[in-house]
């Protein structure tokens, strides 16, 4: 293989990592029971930015303790991540618990305590920016343009390796018909 080959082979096998590490980032850590959302507003400033991904594992909410960050439904719409500052164990229903929470750079709790069902988990770890690609492939146009990037990927990696065989074959074909 000539040196433009192997040079192409290494940026191709580069590219693939990369979308294989952002696929797995993505999407496969669901197949471990993870779930993903994106930080949309600056109420975690500083230790969750705006625009990172947050990757919550489900829990049970009996284990969860003041200071664990949790997602939760705040309606049938809206969700948000923030931190226990309380936990409220309900006196007269010993199967329910309550959770006061507040944003890290809110100055204030939230409103009402969330209640036990409504938590999905415990965020266990972050990534910063990633959740602006996420949303990005996830809504048109660049839902097109992932896949046009992907469709892309496969022809720089398969396209060259088949013009550069039949340049092989046509070099052994030759040296076979010289030595006859």
């Amino acid at each position: 293989m000539n040196r433009f080959g192997k040079i192409w082979n290494t940026i191709t096998t580069v590219l693939v990592a990369i979308v294989v590490i952002f696929a797995v980032l993505l999407v496969g850590v669901r197949v471990i029971g993870f779930k993903t959302y994106t930080v949309i507003s600056g109420s975690m400033e500083p230790n969750y930015h705006v625009g990172s991904i947050v990757y919550v594992k489900p829990v049970d909410p009996f284990t969860l303790k003041e200071n664990d960050v949790i997602t939760f439904m705040l309606d049938e719409k809206n969700i948000a991540t923030h931190r226990i500052i309380e936990v409220l164990p309900d006196d007269e229903d010993p199967s329910v618990v309550r959770f006061r929470t507040k944003g890290d750079a809110n100055n204030v709790a939230d409103g009402n305590p969330v209640h036990c069902e409504n938590i999905i988990g415990k965020v266990v770890f972050t990534i910063p920016v990633l959740g602006y690609i996420s949303n990005f492939i996830q809504h048109p146009p660049g839902m097109y343009f992932a896949i046009a990037a992907v469709f892309v990927l496969v022809l720089l990696v398969f396209l060259p390796g088949m013009i550069f065989k039949d340049d092989n074959k046509e070099k052994e074909g030759a040296e076979k018909e010289n030595d006859e």
